[in-house]
């Protein structure tokens, strides 16, 4: 017997028909043997809790250094906007909201992506209740984005992906409510979670997409012959409005910035990448059961009424693979609703057997794989466990490596740069010091630089990167200014007068960020302002 076989007996877990009385399916089961909603909310807020507590510790006693977007992020929430070149504002805004409640040390800049990262485990699990799951389901389904890498990853720095993932899954979970309820109101829910999801990051366009044509493949057509699905459509435009009108503004900055990065850093990326790191990135002990899901939704009999969820992901994946140089991780956001459905026909079909041999291996599978997804070991265990694994350095940006990932590289060096230019900085005169610009070369540079400081008596770093670049070069008399990095062979193409004033060395930090050179250069060739129109560099 097929599992689709074994599966199609049980589609009268599915009550009711389309006529606006629909709820939530229940387990076929006798009602006495199924946990309250209460229970599987105790279960669930327990999934979550713990790994909350896993992140606030690795945050309090380890967690390495600051990431080098984190900087970034810091920056832009000093030059609040509608809008960024490389991103929009949603992140920045929250970011700058937190900073002023809590501060941004190491641990407060952490606290909120764990947070979310802990609610994603429980909307993961939400959502599987929701179609038609019992205990068995929802744990298996909440443990699946505890175990995976890219959540572990994005739960362990601030920055926009985690809020990607929590809200398209919020998202997912109300799509689910409407199919179960038909509650007109829900389509507000949907269209105001999906308009912020695309205020936080462009990539919900695709799951906009994928909701729109898994609406015109399914009987959920039948919905836009009302107003609410063309109300929550223009909720999400409207939402998404302010970074539009920021792009037109700013010629076209995120257009700009996405075609430098394909033809750049993303360059060697394929669609053999993108598929591969879908199992590496989902923990490889998922991919059975996120399969399973696929399949549930799209061919089973009972997963028939949710069909919608399992196109959403198949158009996202075939977007993702058209474009050809995409990110393995931009499909993240998708998986949620594959977690559940897997969870739950794999529940159906084993009736309740294997049950705890399955969630052991789900959590030793995630105890295997944390290591390699957030900074739990010291710097010399990990490159030793990851070894033992057959796990050498990876980056999806084609950077030279050294003994680490560049996630973990980019965790190291930032303070000794800062340190560094103060060095620098401080030996200058004082009346020179009053004439001075500090230029780092990336963003990562520039945000180190302005992190520290107010602390080591520096002036705020300006650069030609990104949403930097829009910053503009400072207002003033500028005479000296200081390079972190740079060739000085064309520095001096710029300045009368470049000197070598010193360097900036880390142990761990990516090969291209170690030993940087920093210059002093006196006697600018041409205005700032002049300068500044010819070196603009997104990527």
């Amino acid at each position: 017997m097929t599992a689709l076989e074994t599966l199609t007996p049980l589609a009268s877990r599915t009550l009711g028909g389309d006529d606006g009385t629909r709820s939530r399916p229940t387990n076929s089961r006798a009602s006495n043997s199924e946990p309250s909603d209460r229970s599987i909310l105790w279960i669930l807020g327990g999934l979550a809790l713990a790994k909350l507590l896993l992140h606030l510790g690795i945050n309090a006693f380890g967690g390495y250094e600051i990431f080098r977007d984190e900087l970034y992020y810091l920056a832009c929430a000093d030059h609040l906007s509608w809008g960024y070149v490389d991103q929009p504002p949603l992140s920045v805004w929250l970011l700058a909201v937190v900073r002023s409640m809590i501060g941004d040390s190491l641990f407060a800049l952490r606290l909120i992506p764990a947070l979310a990262g802990s609610t994603l485990v429980f909307v993961t699990g939400l959502l599987a209740r929701e179609l038609g799951g019992g205990r068995f389901a929802v744990v298996l389904a909440a443990l699946c984005p505890w175990v995976a890498g890219q959540v572990l990853a994005a739960s362990s720095i601030w920055s926009m992906n985690i809020f990607d993932l929590l809200l398209v899954a919020l998202a997912f979970w109300a799509l689910a409510r409407l199919i179960n309820t038909r509650n007109p109101s829900y389509w507000i829910v949907l269209g105001g979670l999906l308009g912020l999801g695309l205020l936080n990051k462009v990539g919900v366009l695709w799951i906009g997409l994928g909701i729109l044509v898994g609406i015109l493949v399914t009987s959920e057509r039948d919905w836009l012959r009302t107003r609410w699905p063309w109300i929550a459509g223009s909720l999400s435009v409207l939402l998404f409005v302010p970074y539009l009108l920021w792009n037109a503004t700013h010629e076209w900055a995120h257009l700009e910035f996405i075609s430098a990065a394909v033809q750049g850093k993303y360059s060697g990326l394929s669609p053999w990448s993108f598929l591969s790191g879908q199992v590496l990135q989902q923990n490889p002990v998922t991919l059975p059961l996120w399969i399973l899901g696929l399949v549930w939704l799209l061919a089973a009999p009972s997963g028939r009424r949710y069909r919608l969820l399992g196109v959403v992901w198949l158009t996202a994946c075939l977007v993702l693979l058209i474009n050809g140089h995409s990110k393995a991780g931009y499909l993240a956001n998708a998986y949620p609703p594959l977690f559940a459905a897997g969870a739950v026909a794999l529940e159906r079909i084993f009736r309740r057997r294997w049950n705890r041999s399955l969630v052991v291996a789900w959590l030793l599978s995630g105890l295997i794989i944390a290591p390699l997804a957030t900074p739990i070991l010291p710097v010399e265990k990990f490159i030793a466990y990851s070894t033992a694994l057959g796990q050498g350095p990876s980056t999806d940006e084609g950077h030279e490596l050294a003994e680490l990932p560049q996630f973990y590289a980019d965790m190291f060096g930032w303070r000794a740069k800062a340190e560094a230019v103060a060095t620098v900085f401080h030996s200058l005169p004082a009346e020179e010091q009053q004439k001075t610009v500090i230029f780092g070369e990336n963003y990562g540079r520039a945000g180190a630089i302005d992190y520290w400081s107010e602390e080591l008596g520096l002036p705020g770093a300006i650069s030609n990167h990104n949403s930097y670049w829009w910053w503009g070069p400072g207002r003033g008399e500028v005479e000296t200014v200081i390079v972190l990095g740079g060739d000085r062979e064309d520095l001096e193409g710029s300045f009368e007068d470049v000197e070598l004033a010193g360097f900036a060395g880390c142990r761990w930090c990516i090969p291209y960020e170690r030993d940087l050179p920093i210059y002093v250069g006196r006697g600018l060739r041409v205005s700032m302002g002049d300068l500044w129109t010819e070196i603009r560099h997104y990527d």
